[in-house]
Formats: C-alpha cells, sequence, structure tokens
C-alpha cells in the first residue's frame, strides 16, 4: 500500500516495486497461454476466392415471402444478437422498414437473407441523396428475376467516392409481384452511412497483360504469405501484451496517488464566484481524459426543480391537447403549403403561407409542422402537446407558435413564424461542408453570438420558471442575419433520430444531452438546462457534431459520474471550454446561471472582436 508522502515524509516506492512484481509474476503466465491460444486458433491461409452466401433447402409448405437481415449480419452492424425480419411468411414489418439504419462507417457490404416459397418476380432500384459522396449501390444479383425458391443471401456494396464529407441517405427499393395476381408490393430498405473526404493515395493494382486477362505476378504488391502473416500477428499480439502491462503499472500508479489528490480536492474546494475566472482544477477534472474525483450529486436549491414522470406526455388524451390550443385555432383554408423542409418517419416540415385574416391580399411566410397519414393518435397528441411549451412567452430569440389547424377530417397543423435558414443543427453541417471551400463563410465571432443569443432566451426562461428539457442545436432555428431563436421539440425525436435513445423503459431521450440527474433520477431544473446548453456551445463550435459519438448511451450516466465529459473541440479557445466545463460540473448548484453565462459569453465576444 502506498502512503502518503505528505504525512510520512517518504514515498514507499520498494513496497510499490513489490506489489508490482507480484502481479507480474502471476499474469505473466496468463498472457503466454493468450499468446499461445491466439496462435493456435489463427485461420489457415486460403488460396481460393469466397463462394458466396450458403444456401440450404427449406420446405416448400405453401406460398410466402421472407426478406430478413441474419443473427450474424444484425451482430455486425448494430450489436444485437437477433433476426431482423422486414417480411416474414408474406407478413410486412412497417416498423423494421421505417427504421433508417447507420451503416458503420467502415462497412461497405450488406447482406440480405430471402426466399420464397412460390414464383414470385422482383425489380431491384436504388436511390441516393449524395452521388458525389457515394456512388450508386452494386449488389451481386440481377436488377430484375425471380426470388430464390432456397434460403440465398445477397450482397449490396455501398461504395464512398472519398471526394467530400458527407451523411448519405441510401434507398433500396425491391418491388414483389406475385405472377398469378399481378399485385405489386414496394418495400422500401432505407440505410445512412457517413463518407468521409480521402487522401490522394496512389492504388496499387495487379499488373495486367494487355494480351491476357490473368493478373501478372507482382512481388513487390503480392499478398504476404501465411508465415509472414503469423509472424506480423505474433509481433502486434506481443506488443499488446507489453502495452497490457503498462497500463496495469500506470493504474497502480494512479490508484497510489489517488488519496494524495482527492485530500487536494476537498481542501482547495470552494463556491463558484462567477464565470470571469473558473478555476484551475475545475477545467483539469472536466477534460475528457481525466477523471474526477468531485463530490456526488445533490439536489440544487438554487434552481427550481422538476420531477417528470415518464410518458407524462402521453398520458393527455388527443381531446385534451386540442382544447388547449383551441383559442389560436385558424381555418385550413388560411394555410398554403410549400416545399417539404424536413421529413421523417411520421412527421413533417413544411414552408408555408398564411393568409392574414383581415386583409386576404396579405400573405406572410410560416413554418407549418404536420403529421403523416400513419401517424399514431399518440404522436399527434405528442406534436400538440410540445407544440405549447413555450406559447405565450415573448422574447426575441424565442420562436413560440402561433396558430394551429385542428379542423375534423384534417391532418393537425402547427404554424410558427419563417426563419429562411431554417434548423440551426442542419445550418451548422452545411457550414461544415463548404468549410474548406470558403473559410470565411462563418467565423467565430459568429459562432459565439449565435451562443450569447440562446443564452438570453434561456435567461428569460428561467426568469419566468420555464424548463425547455431538451435544448440542442435541433431545437433552434436561423435566419440569413443570424439571428437564433429558441423553439419546442415538436417532431424532434422523428426528424432527428440519431439523438434520441431509449434506455429499456419505452422513453425516447436526448441521453447526450442530458444532465447527470435528469439520467439517473429524471429530475429537470434550471440547472439540467445549463448543462444541455454546455452541450449545445459544443455543438456550435464544431459545427453540428453529434456529442459523445462512441459512448454507448446505456453506459452514459456511468460515463459521466467518472467525471469524463466531451473533448475540447479543435480550435476552440481554452476560455470558451472553460465556460462548457462549468456548466458540466456535476454539483447542479455548482453551475453558473444563465445571465451569468450571457455576460461571460458578451465580454468574450467583445474580447474577440478587439483582434480582429
Amino acid at each position: 500500500m502506498v502512503r502518503d508522502s505528505r504525512r510520512d515524509g517518504s514515498f514507499d516506492a520498494a513496497a510499490e516495486t513489490r506489489l508490482v512484481r507480484r502481479l507480474g509474476s502471476r499474469l505473466l503466465p496468463l498472457l503466454l497461454l493468450l499468446l499461445l491460444l491466439l496462435l493456435l486458433l489463427l485461420p489457415p491461409a486460403s488460396s481460393e476466392s469466397q463462394k458466396g452466401p450458403f444456401q440450404a433447402p427449406i420446405p416448400a409448405t405453401g406460398p410466402g415471402l421472407s426478406v430478413y437481415m441474419s443473427q450474424e449480419e444484425v451482430l455486425r452492424l448494430i450489436g444485437i444478437d437477433a433476426e431482423l425480419y422486414y417480411v416474414r411468411n408474406d407478413l410486412i414489418n412497417h416498423f423494421a422498414l421505417s427504421f433508417n439504419l447507420q451503416v458503420p462507417v467502415e462497412t461497405t457490404n450488406l447482406h440480405f437473407t430471402w426466399h420464397a416459397k412460390s414464383k414470385i418476380e422482383y425489380k431491384l432500384g436504388f436511390q441516393v441523396d449524395n452521388l458525389l459522396a457515394m456512388d450508386m449501390p452494386q449488389v451481386n444479383i440481377s436488377e430484375q428475376g425471380e426470388v430464390p425458391r432456397t434460403l440465398s443471401v445477397f450482397r449490396m456494396e455501398l461504395s464512398c467516392t472519398g471526394k467530400l464529407d458527407f451523411d448519405v441517405t441510401v434507398l433500396m427499393q425491391l418491388n414483389m409481384t406475385v405472377n398469378t395476381s399481378k399485385n405489386i408490393t414496394v418495400l422500401n430498405f432505407k440505410r445512412r452511412k457517413m463518407c468521409h473526404k480521402k487522401l490522394d493515395l496512389e492504388v496499387k493494382l495487379p499488373i495486367l497483360d494487355k494480351n491476357n486477362t490473368k493478373a501478372i505476378f507482382d512481388p513487390v504488391n503480392a499478398a504476404p504469405t501465411t508465415s509472414t502473416r503469423v509472424f506480423y500477428i505474433s509481433v502486434g499480439v506481443c506488443c499488446a501484451v507489453i502495452f497490457l502491462v503498462a497500463i496495469i503499472l500506470a493504474v497502480l500508479h494512479l490508484h497510489s496517488m489517488k488519496r494524495i489528490e482527492l485530500e487536494d480536492s476537498i481542501s482547495n474546494s470552494s463556491s463558484s464566484q462567477g464565470l470571469s475566472q473558473p478555476s484551475t482544477q475545475t477545467t483539469q477534472y472536466l477534460r475528457a481524459d481525466t477523471p474526477n474525483n468531485a463530490t456526488p450529486i445533490t439536489s440544487s436549491s438554487g434552481y427550481p426543480t422538476l420531477r417528470i414522470e415518464k410518458n407524462d406526455l402521453k398520458s393527455v388524451t388527443l381531446m385534451e391537447a386540442k382544447a388547449k390550443v383551441k383559442d389560436i385555432a385558424i381555418s385550413r383554408e388560411r394555410i398554403t403549403l410549400k416545399d417539404v423542409l424536413q421529413e421523417g418517419t411520421f412527421g413533417r416540415i413544411f414552408h408555408g403561407i398564411l393568409i392574414e385574416e383581415k386583409d386576404p391580399s396579405k400573405e406572410k411566410q410560416v413554418f407549418v409542422k404536420t403529421v403523416k397519414d400513419q401517424a399514431s393518435e399518440v404522436q399527434i397528441t405528442m406534436m400538440l402537446t410540445e407544440s405549447s411549451k413555450l406559447r405565450g412567452l415573448h422574447h426575441r430569440n424565442l420562436l413560440p407558435i402561433t396558430h394551429v389547424c385542428i379542423e375534423e377530417g384534417e391532418k393537425p397543423m402547427v404554424v410558427l413564424p419563417y426563419m429562411n435558414w431554417g434548423n440551426l443543427k442542419l445550418f451548422l453541417r452545411q457550414c461544415k461542408l463548404v468549410e474548406a471551400n470558403n473559410p470565411q463563410a462563418i467565423s467565430q465571432q459568429d459562432l459565439v453570438h449565435m451562443a450569447i443569443q440562446i443564452a438570453c432566451g434561456m435567461s428569460y426562461l428561467a426568469r419566468r420558471e420555464v424548463i425547455h428539457k431538451d435544448l440542442a442545436a435541433r431545437n433552434c432555428v436561423i435566419d440569413d442575419a443570424l439571428q437564433v431563436k429558441i423553439t419546442d421539440n415538436a417532431l424532434s425525436r422523428d426528424l432527428f433520430p440519431m439523438d434520441y435513445h431509449c434506455l429499456g423503459d419505452n422513453e425516447n431521450r436526448p441521453v447526450r444531452w442530458m444532465a447527470l440527474e435528469s439520467l439517473v433520477n429524471n429530475e429537470f431544473s434550471g440547472a439540467s438546462d445549463v448543462w444541455s446548453f454546455g452541450v449545445t456551445l459544443w455543438e456550435l463550435m464544431t459545427l453540428g457534431q453529434t456529442p459523445y459519438v462512441d459512448i454507448d448511451p446505456f453506459e452514459m450516466a456511468a460515463y459521466l459520474k467518472d467525471g469524463y465529459r466531451i473533448a475540447q473541440p479543435i480550435n476552440c479557445p481554452d476560455e470558451l471550454f472553460a465556460v462548457m466545463a462549468c456548466c458540466w460540473a456535476l454539483d447542479p448548484e455548482e453551475r453558473p446561471k444563465f445571465q451569468q453565462l450571457v455576460q461571460c459569453l458578451t465580454e468574450f465576444h467583445a474580447a474577440l472582436g478587439a483582434y480582429v
């Protein structure tokens, strides 16, 4: 055991050395055994290419079509040990088809298993929303033909061009025709993949003889032999073992110093005096690679706390939701829908035109939120309820609803004032795409000014004791004058499904933006909104990147409890990251108020202007 050098006056290095040697003598045989097992389990090299998907006959007991992803494919893509059926014996799983599956960056091939018990003709088609980022998908089967009668697998290749960074959406359309009745069923499979811009690297290809189709052996580019592979793998395993031993020694050393650091943090801790001079200790332990020895979470007495019961919005009936907005209801005839700005599984946002009631010759542009025909009553109720969150509030940085349309026989609509550059998150990502060609498109001073506006709107909500609970860039809008306004989160779960996760309680929540007390105890307050503002500020400085993208949502609470936070963005000043760090303090009482954030960011913005 390592003693406190401040109390004994010396550091017992001999005791630590004996401990390390004892652990090393016990771990070394196990590590050698692991190395031997890895070498024995190495697969032999094969000179033949892969033969393709495995096929096995199935009993033809009657007509039927099945299309699904095998257990191995689902485990490879999303880490779940189960099969994912899209069609099982002619029954279509609409929930599975509506799921827009995120394909890992390193994955280029997708496999689908299918078969039919009777003659069914098919036709394949593909759509890619950005052909500059990804080539048109290729499959190893013909684009039209008959569904095989035996259990078969076909492959779809998703190849990025490497020309630019883009989150590509791919649609595979499978048209099924039953020959006897000529009925056509259309299956749409949606996939998303992030393509990245590649460096210009020379690609080495086999040398081909012009007069012969066979490749000539090139000793420079030849694949390594089996013995060479074994050698390189052995070296890699040995390096991994050495690295593992080094990590164990480092953990032992950190454990010996933990008590000293904890006593220092307790003796030097004090209450926060503002943001103009954030403490060095706070900034240090909130770095992404530094654990936190802060005190446990306690309830905040400086903020009004709101405890939200699960599914509280779903407990409201559609009739009650309509009654709450009846006083701002207007006729459907006054609304004209134009372009679709955003679209999800069941919701849409339109660019619309609203005719003035007193003077029909006057029109104004608006946002119109509405739902599709397949939307359920619960989804419609949640849209109306969440749209009313900011209703009746008036501030230059808030965008509450102005009207609704709830006529019988019509799809419900929610009307908001128009902001011509639209959603802030989509705007930031668009700026990131054009950043290489136009570095002056948006400056750091502009981003800080956006943050000030969001802080001003949230400060107004805090004074009115309104808790937003879902502050993020996706719930803000912007115009061409770079004026930012905070909106409600109606339809956000549908329009940004990758930002919300269900932790086993049938409730989609913005896990990566939530404070720890909200994740663990389901408690929301102005302090939890401050935490979300810190994450939103991080989104601004990264131009719309997703926070904690490498952390499993189920592990977020434990990750935050251990004191880990998002890394400091590239080119983000230390002073600005210190503001984020203060927002992510474990104790809600130690987080700043929004008025302090406005003052601090305003001073930082003025300092930036002095250097321009």
